[in-house]
């Protein structure tokens, strides 16, 4: 009986954890795994912690590199010519935590990026607020809170005519955990590819139905 309680009790465990890994890597909608290229940006809403003023902006270059590497979609720097929007924000360890925001610290220079024999060149902001209807306040670094997730975070949008207009639709692919945007491994893309490779694997396999 206690070798059956304690086969059942792994069984049970096994299942939760292979339930929580599906909610952490949810199906794709149909056209996502169909785009060609994607525009990878900061977050609006995060702040740069204080230990680590450059966190987002290093993160955001690392997801770039690591999707050039991948090479299944192009990367670009304008909104006009993304299939998808790709929002990163580094976690700070805590759900409420002092950051800087504004400033020269969320813009982003010219930049040079080659990996692989690909070269890409990128001068947009990294912060994807609209200028127009700016708070002030924003234009110089200054002392925030941020609240969220204490994790890495990484989102999917589909892309509209701007940055802002994407990123208030909802995300078709989400992605949370500690150090998830940390290379050398940066486990949202990861996770992101994975669930493309699945999503490739069911339409192959629906059209091998007669």
């Amino acid at each position: 009986m206690r070798v059956g309680l304690l086969s059942l009790t792994v069984l049970l465990l096994l299942a939760t954890a292979a339930a929580k890994d599906k909610e952490k890597r949810p199906a794709l909608p149909a056209d996502v795994p169909r785009a060609h290229s994607v525009m990878v940006v900061i977050a609006p809403d995060a702040g740069e912690p204080l230990n680590d003023p450059q966190a987002n902006a290093k993160a955001q270059e690392e997801v770039e590199k690591a999707f050039m590497k991948w090479q299944r979609f192009e990367v670009v720097s304008e909104p006009s010519i993304a299939d998808l929007i790709v929002t990163v924000r580094r976690g700070t360890g805590k759900a409420v935590s002092p950051t800087i925001k504004g400033g020269p610290i969320d813009q982003r220079p010219v930049i040079l990026q080659p990996t692989d024999g690909s070269i890409r060149i990128g001068g947009h902001t990294g912060h994807p607020t609209d200028v127009s209807g700016q708070d002030p306040i924003d234009a110089h670094p200054h002392a925030g809170t941020e609240y969220g997730p204490a994790e890495d975070t990484m989102e999917i949008y589909r892309c509209k005519r701007t940055v802002s207009e994407a990123l208030d639709g909802i995300p078709v692919w989400r992605y949370t955990a500690k150090d998830s945007l940390k290379p050398p491994k940066l486990t949202a893309v990861e996770q992101f590819r994975k669930a493309l490779d699945e999503s490739d694997k069911a339409e192959a396999s629906k059209n091998k139905q007669p």
